[in-house]
C-alpha cells in the first residue's frame, strides 16, 4: 500500500508540475511578441459590428519551418477587412522568416489601411502529439480577444489547409444564424481512444526545453476519469467568441480544471475543447457536431488525411464544406478553386463587395474599396448554405446537442 501510495504521489507531483509550466507557457500576451500593423491613415469604410451588420471571424493561421509562403497565399484567400488574422510559424522557423512573412503582409495596401494582420514574433513550439499545440491555440485565441472586439466566431487553419467559399460566402451564410453557435465535431464513443490516447500519461517536453523533441510517456495509466465525461472529435473548429471567452477568463472552474487533465493527454487538441463544452451547461447546447472542413481519408485510416489533387476537386467543390484539408505546397487544385470558386489571382486578395478597384493584369481589384460591411455572396453560398440548414435542422430536432 506505501509503495502505491508513494507511486501516486509521484506521478500527480510530476502532473502538476508540468501543468503549472504548461500555464506559465501560454500566459504573459506581450504586445512586443507580435509584429502588429496599425491602420497607417484614415479610410472611408470602417468595420461595423453592431447587430444588423455581417459577422467578422478571427483566423488563427498557424505553419511551421518554410510555411511562409503558404501561410501567405492562405491570408490572400480568406483576407477581408471585417476579420481579425493572427499567422504563425513555430518555433521550429527562423526569425528571419517570420520578418520576411511580415514584410510580404504589410505589403498589402488593405492590410496597411486596417490593420487587421499580425504575425507572432515570439514562437511557440508544436510538438507533434503533445500539449504545446493547444497551448499555441490558447494563447492565439487570447491574443485575438485582446486586440480586437469587434469578431464573432474563431477559426484555427493551417498552412495546409484552403477555403472552398469566399468570406462573402460566408459572411452571407452566418448572417442568419446564432452567434453563439460553435461548429465542433464531437463525440463521447471513445472506442480505442480511451486506452491509447486518454488514459496514458504523456508529457510534451517542448514545454519545459528549448530544442524540439518528442513526447515521452510514463510507465503506467491513470484511471478513466468520473467527474466530466470525455469528449473527442476533429481538432479543426469555428468557435463563437462567447465559449472562448469562457474558456480564456473561466468564471467557472471548469476550462482551468480540464487543462489540467489535458495536459498530460495525447493530442489534447482533440478533446479539450469538446469536453470544456460539452461539460458546460452554459454553452452544451450551442453545439452543432460539424467542423465544416471537407478532407479524405486512406484505407487503412492514417494520422492526417490524404493530400487531396485535382481529382478531387468536383467532389469537394459541391461538398458544402466551408474549408478542405490537407493540400500539398502549390498543388494544382489549389490553382483550381483560386479561378473557379475564389476569382482570385496570383497574389491578390479574393475580392469581394469591399473591391472597389478596376481588375487588370496591372491593378488589383482590392487595391480600392468601398463600403466594408456589404457583402456579395456567389454560387458557392448556395452550397454552403444548403449545408448549414441541413446541420442546422437536425440541431434544432435534438433536445442534447452534445452526443453522448
Amino acid at each position: 500500500m506505501g509503495a502505491e501510495k508513494k507511486w501516486l504521489y509521484t506521478m500527480f507531483s510530476g502532473a502538476f508540475i508540468t501543468f503549472l509550466i504548461f500555464l506559465s507557457f501560454i500566459s504573459g500576451f506581450s504586445s512586443s511578441y507580435y509584429y502588429a500593423f496599425p491602420p497607417s491613415k484614415q479610410f472611408s469604410s470602417t468595420a461595423d459590428h453592431w447587430p444588423g451588420r455581417p459577422p467578422s471571424f478571427a483566423y488563427y493561421i498557424s505553419g511551421k519551418r518554410g510555411d511562409g509562403d503558404r501561410l501567405y497565399r492562405l491570408l490572400l484567400a480568406v483576407y477581408h477587412p471585417r476579420n481579425r488574422y493572427l499567422l504563425h510559424i513555430s518555433a521550429d522557423g527562423s526569425d528571419e522568416e517570420r520578418v520576411r512573412l511580415g514584410e510580404i503582409v504589410k505589403s498589402l495596401p488593405a492590410v496597411r489601411a486596417f490593420g487587421n494582420v499580425d504575425v507572432i514574433g515570439k514562437p511557440d513550439p508544436n510538438t507533434y502529439m503533445g500539449s504545446t499545440n493547444l497551448a499555441a491555440i490558447l494563447r492565439a485565441v487570447a491574443v485575438l480577444l485582446k486586440v480586437d472586439e469587434g469578431w464573432d466566431w474563431f477559426i484555427s487553419l493551417s498552412a495546409t489547409d484552403y477555403p472552398l467559399i469566399t468570406q462573402d460566402d460566408l459572411s452571407h451564410v452566418f448572417s442568419s444564424i446564432r452567434r453563439d453557435l460553435n461548429f465542433i465535431d464531437h463525440t463521447s464513443e471513445l472506442g480505442w481512444k480511451e486506452s491509447q490516447r486518454i488514459q496514458p500519461i504523456v508529457v510534451d517536453p517542448g514545454i519545459y526545453l528549448a530544442r524540439r523533441t518528442q513526447i515521452f510517456h510514463a510507465t503506467e495509466k491513470r484511471p478513466f476519469p468520473d467527474a466530466f465525461t470525455v469528449f473527442t472529435g476533429s481538432p479543426w473548429v469555428v468557435l463563437s467568441r462567447s465559449f472562448l471567452e469562457f474558456c480564456a477568463f473561466g468564471w467557472d472552474n471548469l476550462p482551468r480544471t480540464l487543462l489540467m487533465y489535458f495536459t498530460n493527454v495525447v493530442l489534447s487538441e482533440e478533446v479539450y475543447f469538446h469536453t470544456v463544452i460539452c461539460n458546460s451547461p452554459e454553452f452544451s447546447n450551442t453545439t452543432v457536431n460539424a467542423d465544416l472542413r471537407y478532407f479524405v481519408w486512406d484505407d487503412p485510416t492514417k494520422m492526417e488525411p490524404h493530400a487531396l489533387s485535382s481529382s478531387d476537386y468536383e467532389e469537394m467543390a459541391k461538398s458544402g464544406a466551408a474549408f478542405a484539408r490537407q493540400f500539398e505546397k502549390d498543388s494544382v487544385v489549389l490553382d483550381m478553386i483560386d479561378r473557379n470558386i475564389l476569382k482570385r489571382d496570383p497574389n491578390r486578395a479574393t475580392p469581394g463587395a469591399w473591391c472597389r478597384g478596376r481588375g487588370s493584369w496591372w491593378m488589383d481589384p482590392c487595391s480600392q474599396w468601398g463600403d466594408v460591411n456589404a457583402v456579395k455572396p456567389g454560387p458557392q453560398a448556395n452550397t454552403f448554405g444548403n449545408s448549414i440548414d441541413k446541420l442546422l435542422d437536425g440541431w434544432n430536432e435534438r433536445s442534447d446537442m452534445c452526443v453522448k
